[in-house]
């Protein structure tokens, strides 16, 4: 039985924002509440940072662009404690919050497959998990390399498939993984799949490095068989 899936992938990983869910701008709202009870400046994220950066450096880029001054430790780690804080209440209070298409049969017909999940986000880890909660999506995810762990998005995938060899109990070949996002940011890695759902289209993300490119994730995942995500695996 083990020689049938010799070849089969063993693991991979998402980005979260515009991939499996949209907050529907819960987290811009929660910086924009963060740096007006601390600073009393409304920031808008938008303005200063693009989509894909890692929240430390959304934090600290717009803190810079609109105090005039790089934060200390002390302003970064009660900013982003201010934004943690009120990051659930926004997702919660979303209107627009809704998990992207495909994604719900998608991820348990990859468990069911014997297909480690992960998640590789900009997002510090905390914040990733509390936008992945609404949707119900946190139980799917062992592993991740997250915006807490290195400002690096190349990085963070290399970290994720560090975690991801642990739990296997040897190291895994990058090759052999698939790391899926929506934006160029989430595609420094060694083999990912491009997702034209927002803002970037698919020749953006082929420019960007994506090996392949899909509409949604209703499509199917390059290398991944319709048998091996069969309902039952």
């Amino acid at each position: 039985m083990e020689d049938e899936h010799e070849h089969q992938i063993p693991a991979i990983l998402f980005d979260v924002d515009g991939l499996l869910i949209s907050t529907g701008g819960a987290g811009t709202k929660a910086w924009r509440y963060a740096f007006e009870r601390l600073h009393g400046i409304p920031a808008d994220i938008g303005e200063f940072t693009e989509s894909g950066m890692t929240d430390p450096t959304v934090g600290r880029l717009t803190f810079a662009r609109v105090l005039g001054r790089e934060p200390t430790d002390r302003e970064m780690a009660r900013l982003l404690a201010a934004y943690l804080d009120r990051l659930g209440v926004e997702v919660e209070q979303s209107s627009s919050y809704r998990v992207m298409p495909g994604v719900a049969s998608l991820l348990p017909r990859l468990t069911d497959a014997g297909i480690l999940l992960g998640i590789v986000s900009g997002a510090l880890e905390a914040a990733a998990h509390i936008k992945l909660a609404r949707g119900g999506l946190n139980r799917f995810f062992c592993i991740g390399g997250y915006g807490s762990d290195s400002s690096d998005r190349a990085e963070l995938a290399r970290l994720a498939i560090e975690r991801a060899g642990r739990i296997c109990g040897h190291p895994l070949d990058a090759t052999r993984l698939l790391v899926i996002g929506d934006t160029p940011l989430d595609l420094d890695a060694a083999h990912t799949v491009g997702v034209a759902m927002g803002k970037y289209t698919g020749k953006a993300l082929r420019s960007a490095g994506a090996d392949h490119v899909l509409a949604t994730l209703e499509e199917p995942l390059p290398g991944v068989t319709t048998a091996q995500t069969r309902s039952g695996g």
